[in-house]
């Protein structure tokens, strides 16, 4: 039997390359995302510059795995609604009867998650909450006994610098603001848990940082022309899905464990990649 990877946030970006990562490394694949088809539209979801929604679907990512002869399971699944990410793992146990690898990617980023201190509201503070505490910590109880029954498996969750330091400046200025940075923190600390509490049990699990990606959500924030600025400073998305890909699959990753995992330098220190800045 294949092994499985579970991707959230799979319609586009780096959880769609994470996808097609697993896919070439022989897994079939579960993804999650709202977007099952291209130009759907949602609340609090990013759009372009014209106000349209971002390209990239489920729909397109499956096809890219099935094209790599996997088989995939497409969920529609909702980080704000317990009931949908409840919903998402009982479907993905129903039909492979296990999960060898969870990648928690898929974030809430309305327009709100970085608003100025004094704006910020409870309304933006309980959907951060849900999204970046709930979402990871119910899915990963949901699929973690199945993953013990059968001798372990591989949990890998998303961080950023703003979870692990302060804004350069502030908020509206440049800075992120301090609901991201609280999501963004609480998920730093969930991998360092599971791999305390269920290491013995065949549980690994890493913290990665991506770094500044060039995904279409990052082109939504600043433009074509911020990404081009930053010269060397980012990475194609398919960067930290070949990490992640490696932690998984490579025994010796175990010591990167109870660390954060800086994606872009990782990649280079360890030749994961081809060095992808001067191409």
């Amino acid at each position: 039997m294949s092994k499985v990877a579970f991707i959230t946030g799979a319609s586009r970006g780096i959880g769609r390359e994470t996808a097609l990562a697993f896919a070439r490394a022989g897994y079939d694949l579960a993804i999650s995302a709202r977007t099952l088809e291209e130009g759907e539209t949602h609340a609090h979801a990013l759009t372009d510059a014209e106000g349209r929604p971002l390209a990239g679907s489920l729909a397109s990512t499956a096809a890219a795995v099935r094209a790599l002869g996997r088989e995939v399971l497409v969920l529609r699944m909702d980080l704000l609604d317990e009931a949908s990410v409840r919903g998402a793992a009982a479907a993905v146990l129903a039909h492979y009867g296990q999960v060898n690898v969870l990648v928690n990617n898929a974030i809430y980023q309305g327009s709100d998650l970085n608003l100025p201190f004094m704006a910020l509201g409870g309304e933006t503070l309980q959907r951060v909450f849900q999204g970046y505490v709930m979402a990871p910590v119910v899915l990963t109880q949901c699929l973690l006994p199945a993953m013990i029954a059968r001798g372990g498996g591989t949990v890998i969750n998303f961080t950023s610098g703003a979870g692990e330091s302060d804004p350069p400046v502030a908020a509206g200025k440049g800075g992120w603001g301090y609901a991201y940075g609280a999501g963004k923190a609480a998920v730093s600390r969930l991998s360092g848990v599971l791999a305390a509490e269920f290491g013995e049990q065949g549980i690994r699990a890493f913290t990665i940082n991506p770094g500044v990606v060039t995904t279409e959500a990052l082109r939504a924030t600043i433009g074509d022309k911020g990404v081009l600025a930053m010269r060397k400073g980012v990475a194609p998305p398919e960067v930290p899905a070949a990490v992640m890909c490696w932690l998984a699959t490579q025994p010796e990753a175990d010591r990167f464990q109870r660390r954060t995992v800086q994606a872009q330098a990782f990649a280079l220190e360890h030749g994961v990649v081809p060095d992808w800045r001067n191409a």
